[in-house]
């Protein structure tokens, strides 16, 4: 084989798929943050009547996809136009780039200047995906505190129990 068509065991390789990892780890980060929303918002218009109810309404929700959350969390949220926005443009660009990012920009992978551009590129949307975590961390935070929840979770806490003791180690 060519040795310009093989991908270098180099520094800069690695680089470019630390921040893929980067960037689905933020993604996953958002699936979960969206999860914890959705759970609270549920419990701040009294619609989960049990305990029972919401630890199977969170397993459930753990294996929802992020456009699943998404278009889920808008008919209990109030988010604002922007926030929309930017949670539908983090879920399109997930779904470019855990499916068909390297089909697309294999060639790229293949150069200084291609991995460059990648990695550019990765930074980018991991920064809009973690920022938006944050912002949703925040949101799960105010509900958190609003719904009187510290002393219930630290209880809970000590008895091992969940999922109220996940909501709390996330949002903490």
């Amino acid at each position: 084989m060519k040795e310009d068509t093989q991908l270098p065991e180099s520094e800069h390789s690695k680089e470019l798929f630390a921040y893929f990892g980067l960037a689905v780890y933020y993604c996953q980060a958002l699936e979960q943050q969206l999860t914890n929303l959705l759970l609270l918002t549920k419990l701040s218009q009294g619609t989960l009547p049990s305990e029972a109810d919401l630890s199977d309404l969170y397993q459930r929700k753990l294996g929802n996809s992020l456009g699943q959350l998404i278009k889920e969390i808008q008919h209990h949220f109030p988010f604002s136009e922007e926030e929309t926005a930017q949670l539908h443009h983090v879920w399109k660009q997930r779904n470019y780039i855990v499916h068909d990012y390297f089909k697309e920009r294999i060639q790229d992978t293949f150069t200084p200047s291609g991995r460059t551009r990648i990695i550019r590129e990765l930074k980018r949307f991991k920064n809009k995906a973690g920022a938006l975590e944050l912002k949703l961390q925040g949101y799960c935070t105010e509900l958190y505190h609003k719904l009187g929840l510290e002393g219930k979770l630290e209880e809970e806490d000590m008895l091992g129990g969940y999922p109220p003791a996940d909501l709390k180690r996330r949002n903490h």
